[in-house]
């Protein structure tokens, strides 16, 4: 394992979300020393055990205050800004963070600087979600031009809200209305989102300055992802596609498990372009959806692992 990273410092923004998680794991196996910075930093003690003496550290941050994130990033080697919102305060979350975040990271000499986007960031697009990503990219890249910008499809793993919540409604509901069943996804391993962020810190020379397009090899339709859960849970279900406008009325109505920005996104599809280099650049091999889901699904299984599925 490289020692690039040994000792160095490492903010990651937003660092106590899932991504943030499991890329602290891997920054810590390869001897970073890491701040994760967050509004609520004690989501993250979960990771500390695997952390030497005084080589984790969890300090308070908001990224909507410019001062709160120039502390949280003072002295450090590499940044990684994570910190994403379907909610409201995107424009603060995700268009003016990354480009504060960058200019403190430059300020504080830091080596690298990755900006975790996503495919659907599009500065053309009326969904507050994927313009603001795009502003965020373009702020990034003015105040740090050697950013690496990451944009990854939708990201699963065992502790996910993504399949776990699909996981969780094929368990219980006999019948199940799909939103956008056309619509395509290329889910990708959060643990190989991980390894890309770590490899573009530790070559910045290599990776700094460039977009990358996170995504599986698999390209699978909502419908087929319903599907494939319940196959592996050994569930027969009923799937209903729901018309394209009666899901944009659903996204609209207040307290819905969807918004609109979310509907937006999914009717448009989540896979790479193809233009923009891969996993595969990153010295990544990507894992597909199927290669765990079976082992993943037992929980949900009638009668768990005692199950015959």
């Amino acid at each position: 394992m490289g020692k690039q990273l040994d000792g160095k410092l490492v903010v990651l923004v937003g660092g106590s979300g899932f991504v943030g998680r499991h890329l602290a794991q891997d920054l810590l196996a390869r001897g970073a020393r890491l701040r994760i910075a967050a509004r609520h930093p004690e989501k993250a003690f979960a990771v500390k055990p695997l952390a030497n003496l005084g080589q984790m550290q969890a300090v308070r941050c908001d990224v909507t205050r410019p001062d709160s994130l120039r502390a949280a990033i003072a002295g450090a080697d590499a940044v990684v800004y994570l910190a994403g919102t379907f909610g409201a305060g995107q424009k603060q979350v995700q268009g003016d963070g990354p480009r504060i975040a960058a200019e403190a990271a430059a300020a504080a000499g830091a080596e690298a600087f990755v900006l975790v986007s996503s495919l659907s960031a599009d500065a053309g697009s009326e969904g507050g979600y994927a313009s603001s990503k795009a502003a965020g990219e373009e702020g990034a890249r003015q105040a740090f031009p050697q950013a690496t910008i990451m944009r990854p499809s939708v990201i699963f793993g065992q502790d996910d809200q993504f399949v776990t919540m699909f996981a969780g409604l094929v368990s219980s509901m006999p019948a199940l209305p799909v939103f956008g069943p056309q619509a395509k996804l290329q889910p990708v391993f959060v643990d190989d989102v991980a390894a890309a962020i770590t490899a573009a810190l530790e070559y910045p020379a290599l990776h700094g300055g460039k977009t990358y397009e996170l995504a599986g090899p698999q390209v699978l339709t909502m419908l087929e992802l319903h599907e494939m859960i319940a196959q592996a849970q050994g569930r027969e279900r009923m799937f209903v596609p729901v018309p394209d406008a009666l899901s944009a009325l659903f996204a609209a109505l207040p307290g819905t498990p969807m918004s609109s920005d979310q509907w937006t996104m999914l009717k448009a599809g989540n896979v790479a372009t193809g233009t923009l280099p891969g996993l595969a650049k990153l010295g990544v091999e990507a894992r597909p959806l199927s290669l765990f889901l079976d082992k993943w699904m037992v929980r949900f299984r009638k009668h768990g692992r005692f199950s015959v599925a």
